[in-house]
C-alpha cells in the first residue's frame, strides 16, 4: 500500500495513464512552456486513491484560501479532478473513471517495480498502467485559480492496451503481405 508523503503529496494507487510525455517536455497549446505531463485515469471503484487526491486538493485549497486570498474563496475555483463519464463520453478509456492532468517544469523520475530507472518512452506509454507521485498546489494565472497536479515521479506497475491507436500488431496490420512473392508487389 502507498504511503502517505505530506498531506498535499499523495501518491496513487494503480492508475491508467494517458498522453504520457514525460521523456520530453511538449506544451499542451501552442504557445505555452513545454513542461513534461500525462494524463492520470482513476478508476471510480478505486476509493483509496480518490480520497487521498480530495483530501489534499481540499487541503491545498484551504492553505491557498488562508494565505493568498484573505479566508475568502475566489470565485471559479478549479479543480484538477474530472469525470470521464461527462467529459470523455466518447472515450472508452475514460469510461467510469475520473481523471487528471498533471505537469512539470522538471523532468518526472520513472522507474518500474523493482525501481530501475526506465530510460526508453516505448516502456512507458498511454494505456499502461502506474503509480503516480502528484504535488497538489494551488495556481493564479491570467485570471484563472484554482489547484494543479503537479507531476513528481511515476512507477509503471504494468502493460496494458495502447491508447490512441498507436501500437498495433504488426504482423496483424500487413498479413496480406506476408507470404507474397516480389512480382505479386506489382
Amino acid at each position: 500500500m502507498a504511503q502517505e508523503l505530506s498531506k498535499s503529496r499523495i501518491t496513487t494507487g494503480k492508475v491508467l495513464l494517458s498522453f504520457v510525455h514525460v521523456f520530453k517536455p511538449t506544451a499542451i497549446e501552442e504557445g505555452q512552456e513545454p513542461k513534461y505531463n500525462m494524463q492520470v485515469i482513476v478508476s471510480k471503484k478505486d476509493k483509496a486513491t480518490l480520497s487521498k487526491i480530495n483530501a489534499a486538493v481540499e487541503l491545498a485549497t484551504k492553505k491557498a484560501v488562508a494565505e493568498k486570498y484573505g479566508n475568502k474563496m475566489p470565485k471559479k475555483w478549479k479543480t484538477p479532478l474530472r469525470d470521464g463519464d461527462e467529459e470523455k463520453e466518447d472515450d472508452e478509456a475514460y469510461q467510469n473513471s475520473f481523471f487528471l492532468a498533471t505537469t512539470s517544469k522538471r523532468k518526472p523520475k520513472v522507474v518500474d517495480r523493482n525501481f530501475n530507472e526506465i530510460l526508453d518512452p516505448e516502456e512507458l506509454y498511454s494505456g499502461c498502467y502506474a503509480a503516480v507521485c502528484i504535488n497538489f498546489y494551488a495556481y493564479d494565472v491570467a485570471g484563472n485559480k484554482g489547484i494543479a497536479a503537479g507531476l513528481e515521479s511515476i512507477m509503471k506497475l504494468g502493460d496494458g492496451t495502447p491508447l490512441g491507436g498507436s501500437g498495433g500488431n504488426v504482423k496483424d496490420d500487413f498479413a496480406e503481405f506476408a507470404d507474397m512473392e516480389d512480382e505479386d508487389l506489382d
